[in-house]
């Protein structure tokens, strides 16, 4: 009976997926964003409203609105070199279970990314298709950002390991050189990485952790020792700031305590990278209370996901794909982890998916957004029912060698 439900389910992943890719591909992997608000032709019309608080209202406005009027506002699909990276990652692990099909959809992805570096910069750096405004400065679109260039070059290295393509670890390595140089930063005790632009010295912990990772995976195949160095001290130091109870908040600014589900599991795998890749002990006991905080705070009983730690509403599509991720990341520290990420998968399968082959954005105590977005959504659910495939199956390769080993012993 449970190898039949898994066999089931494994199925209703596989159609989803393909489902899902089709959709992604008939949009030439373009879509629309939460925060590409700036993107507005009629805003560039009215210079008056081109000022930041019309910009912070109008992107909060289109980002919480249930109905999407981006096209009423000339907001057209973007292809975004985050949404990009997520999905060569997909097709990776797709490709190592024997689905990727015939056409060569990661070479498409890996010259996309090509085409889609920041303009004017000596490294491999990558930003949004979209200018954003924070509290306090607007970053044009295009511009590189941390966050974005960690998950390009990552699924470079996914590449360059399966296919040992020199060109994607030189982009990766020329990545790492670009955050060391013009990223790192210490002051006393401090260290931590700018982010979202490199005039900035706050610290935002995922930011931290995801740089910090890149890092050591570079580091692996090179051995560059600074490398190694600076994301060890950057890993440390927000490593410290973890709140006895094992969660984080966002950052260290006034405006940035919150604690959220997907930056949460952000620092978890990426901490389960540098450990593995760093072959560091040191962050166990964080990674430890840090998952058992997750577990506890941001998961309904049937499969539902919290955004925040501390209420249910938004569920949001993004942490339905990374707490599918985080807890397949992380399952050897707990043997429920694999049924919990299951139940996501089924809970967003019946209240998230559209037959029409993509997931809505968010449901709300009142309603569902309804919405699709490329990276936000569509990007990040390839990415973690891919995962949650290969390592299933992978899982399955692992009983069954245990079990034939088991039965020529007692034989």
């Amino acid at each position: 009976m449970v190898e039949d439900h898994s066999f089931a389910m494994d199925n209703e992943i596989k159609v989803a997926i393909g489902k899902l890719l089709a959709y992604c591909k008939a949009n030439d992997w373009a879509g629309y964003d939460p925060y590409d608000a700036l993107n507005s032709k009629i805003l560039k019309m009215l210079p008056v409203l081109d000022s930041r608080v019309p910009r912070i209202v109008l992107t909060q406005a289109l980002k919480r609105s249930p109905i999407n009027i981006r096209p009423l506002l000339l907001i057209g699909k973007t292809q975004n070199p985050k949404a990009i990276g997520l999905i060569l990652s997909a097709l990776l692990n797709l490709k190592k279970l024997g689905l990727a099909g015939e056409e060569d959809l990661v070479g498409v992805m890996v010259e996309r990314l090509v085409a889609l570096r920041s303009k004017g910069f000596p490294y491999w750096c990558w930003g949004y298709s979209f200018p954003w405004q924070t509290r306090t400065i607007i970053v044009p679109a295009g511009a590189p950002n941390l966050v974005c260039t960690c998950f390009v070059a990552n699924a470079l290295l996914d590449a360059y390991e399966q296919s040992e393509d020199p060109r994607c670890l030189s982009m990766a390595m020329s990545t790492a050189d670009y955050i060391v140089n013009e990223l790192f930063w210490t002051d006393g005790e401090r260290a931590g990485f700018s982010y979202p632009q490199r005039s900035l010295r706050i610290q935002v912990h995922n930011a931290n952790f995801l740089g910090a990772a890149l890092l050591c995976r570079v580091y692996k195949h090179t051995r560059e020792g600074r490398h190694l160095d600076a994301a060890l001290k950057v890993a440390r130091y927000s490593s410290t700031r973890q709140r006895a109870d094992g969660s984080w908040d966002y950052g260290e600014e006034p405006s940035q305590q919150w604690i959220d589900n997907f930056h949460t599991g952000y620092n978890l795998c990426a901490l389960h990278s540098i450990s593995r890749d760093a072959d560091a002990s040191e962050f166990d006991t964080h990674i430890r209370r840090g998952f058992e905080f997750y577990r506890r705070h941001f998961f309904r009983s049937d499969g539902a996901v919290k955004y925040f730690h501390d209420r249910t509403y938004p569920i949001d599509i993004h942490c339905v794909a990374q707490s599918i991720i985080t807890l397949m990341t992380l399952k050897d520290l707990d043997p429920d982890s694999v049924p919990m990420a299951r139940a996501v998968f089924r809970w967003a399968m019946k209240h998230m998916w559209d037959n029409e082959g993509f997931f809505y954005y968010r449901v709300l105590r009142v309603c569902t957004v309804r919405t699709s977005y490329m990276r936000w959504s569509q990007a990040w659910m390839l990415l973690a029912m891919s995962t949650l495939l290969y390592d299933c199956d992978a899982l399955k390769k692992q009983q069954h060698t245990h079990h034939s080993t088991a039965f020529a012993q007692v034989c």
